[in-house]
């Protein structure tokens, strides 16, 4: 299965249509199981007379592929949060329930993660591009953070603060409730942002010199 965002060490994340997803392979290895068990348990659990939904069944568990060590391909899982509670409901012992509560954690996360992603890939597409390409494993606050910059050099706040400030729903854009001034100056910023990203890593750093460029488009703006 393609992922949007890689597997962190418990296997858990973000396949392309943003969904928090685990894979068989870690579940066997951290509940101390051989895959071949897992691979049983969730045929049972997938199988028509087991008394879950086909609707329920496609949604949560995702049939794939692995190479193991002598280069044969395997059938692996790729479940989502529910898929996973549903397979490792019956694991009992004190193990088992310090890695469902674990990997409980690792989905709430992953989920932050992907809603953090999705919002600044609304409001910046290609800020957010470039920063996957930068970090191998980027986290959430590599977007939220410069995102947040950015809005705050130009609107004066966060975009979770502008929504609270103006009574517009969590997780929605906030684009429609800017004037043409402040959409052409963020696109204009993450432009140049991303080649800071580069070129200049220090966080700080980067902020003083897009305050500094919007300052300069501003007094040109008006000597215009």
């Amino acid at each position: 299965m393609k992922e949007l965002i890689p597997k962190d060490e418990y296997g858990v994340f973000a396949d392309t249509k943003d969904t928090a997803r685990v894979d068989s392979l870690f579940v066997a290895e951290f509940f101390e199981k051989e895959h071949f068990h897992v691979l049983r348990d969730i045929a049972k659990i997938t199988d028509t007379k087991s008394g879950l939904s086909e609707e329920f069944i496609k949604s949560n568990f995702s049939l794939s592929k692995y190479k193991d060590s002598t280069g044969r391909k395997l059938p692996c899982y790729a479940m989502t949060r529910d898929g996973f509670t549903m397979l490792v409901m019956g694991y009992t012992g004190k193990k088992a329930m310090k890695f469902k509560e674990l990997y409980i954690r690792r989905f709430n996360e992953m989920e932050e993660f992907i809603t953090s992603l999705v919002a600044a890939r609304k409001e910046f597409p290609l800020l957010t591009e470039n920063i996957k390409l930068l970090h191998e494993n980027p986290k959430p606050y590599h977007f939220s953070n410069e995102c947040d910059m950015l809005n705050r050099i130009v609107i004066g706040m966060s975009a979770k603060q502008f929504r609270t400030a103006n009574g517009i729903e969590k997780g929605k854009s906030i684009r429609p409730y800017l004037t043409n001034e402040q959409i052409y100056m963020l696109e204009t910023l993450q432009k140049v942002d991303v080649g800071l990203l580069v070129a200049v890593p220090e966080y700080q750093q980067r902020k003083r010199h897009l305050e500094w460029y919007k300052m300069k488009l501003e007094n040109e703006g008006g000597q215009s």
